[in-house]
């Protein structure tokens, strides 16, 4: 099976990315989402989490060879972090959402050491805001930021042009097209279901609000 593929299999199966769109989340922003993504339930499967920590040290040296350092965005990629960084034998540092408010203030956490560049390594990316923010934590620190890798990405237009624009590289190890395909081929979902999978990531605005607005009164 191509490895795009069995990742999101394994997402799917473990319930690490849970599929609804009858019934869809609500995310933090109030938006309506028929999906839900929580890479973190990776780590209670040991043979799902140890294909993902492969993968990614495979990723990382053969786009990158050995980096100084790795890094992790807290908080969800702290652990995958750490894992490839234990793999590679390479120090590891995680990048705080925001600076500590008390103690020494720090955002970057971890002994820097004489590192110069760094890989840093998230779970999932969304618009990617909040993964560009650490990247640019760690180059306020002088270490240039090589690549992020991360397990899953929306596939936003949106954070396409967000990595383009900050002039980091992002590699995934599965993406969204490929867990919708691989959801209806498993009949997680019927046609008609991959099909509002597909249309909310084209506008999840407009997708959130006609949810909304078709819901039944309670």
């Amino acid at each position: 099976m191509d490895e795009r593929r069995k990742v999101a299999e394994s997402l799917l199966r473990i319930k690490a990315i849970q599929l609804a769109p009858e019934a869809p989340f609500t995310w933090a922003s109030g938006l309506r989402s028929p999906i839900y993504c929580d890479n973190r339930m990776a780590l209670s499967h040991p043979a799902v989490r140890t294909h993902i920590r492969q993968q990614l040290c495979s990723i990382v040296e053969a786009l990158y060879g050995k980096p100084d350092m790795i890094a992790g965005v807290a908080t969800g990629g702290i652990a995958w972090g750490a894992y490839v960084a234990h793999e590679l034998g390479l120090p590891f540092c995680y990048v705080r959402g925001e600076a500590k408010g008390h103690g020494k203030g720090n955002r970057v956490e971890g002994d820097l050491g004489n590192a110069s560049n760094v890989v840093v390594i998230e779970d999932l990316i969304s618009t990617g805001k909040s993964s560009l923010s650490a990247v640019e934590a760690l180059r306020e620190k002088g270490l240039e930021v090589k690549g992020m890798l991360a397990i899953f990405t929306y596939g936003f237009d949106l954070a396409a042009r967000n990595f383009e624009n900050a002039g980091c590289p992002l590699h995934t190890l599965s993406d969204y097209p490929t867990l919708i395909a691989e959801a209806e081929q498993r009949e997680y979902l019927t046609p008609a279901q991959a099909e509002a999978l597909i249309s909310w990531r084209e506008d999840t605005a407009a997708w959130s609000e006609r949810f909304t607005a078709n819901a039944p009164s309670a």
